[in-house]
């Protein structure tokens, strides 16, 4: 069976897609910053896709095959078109220093939000603090001079 028309449309819209989103359009290439730290950018990507198409008979009046039936499939007239569009949202960055790894958000958030985002930090902070409280260190020894 030999390829519709409609089909070789899609595969070429699709194959343009291909090409424009890819893994490193989600996650983008690590950067190397000065103080020792590691930045990804990480986006949102939306795509939408649509083809359409279809085969239309002559018209009355114009000229048909001499058997006067419709005209064989691979005579039709072909009609036809396909669209795509994608979106690409910055939603952040990823920071890795020091093996701990930190979100930092490409967005304004809400004071609801940042709260929410800062928990783990705070929450850590407040452990450290309450086991130096438990268990103190008694003061160094003064230089001897």
């Amino acid at each position: 069976m030999d390829k519709r028309p409609i089909e070789s449309i899609m595969t070429t819209t699709m194959e343009s897609i291909r090409d424009m989103v890819d893994v490193n359009t989600v996650i983008g290439d690590p950067v190397a910053a000065g103080d020792g730290s590691t930045v990804i950018p990480v986006s949102r990507v939306c795509f939408g896709f649509v083809a359409g198409g279809g085969e239309y008979q002559c018209a009355k009046g114009e000229s048909r095959p001499p058997s006067g039936g419709p005209a064989p499939r691979e005579e039709l007239p072909f009609a036809g078109g396909a669209g795509a569009g994608v979106s690409v949202q910055p939603m952040g960055f990823l920071v890795v220093k020091d093996g701990h790894v930190r979100l930092m958000p490409a967005q304004y958030y809400a004071p609801l939000d940042r709260v929410i985002e800062m928990a783990p930090q705070v929450l850590a902070e407040l452990k450290n603090w309450l086991s130096a409280k438990a268990n103190p260190q008694p003061p160094a020894a003064p230089p001897q001079p």
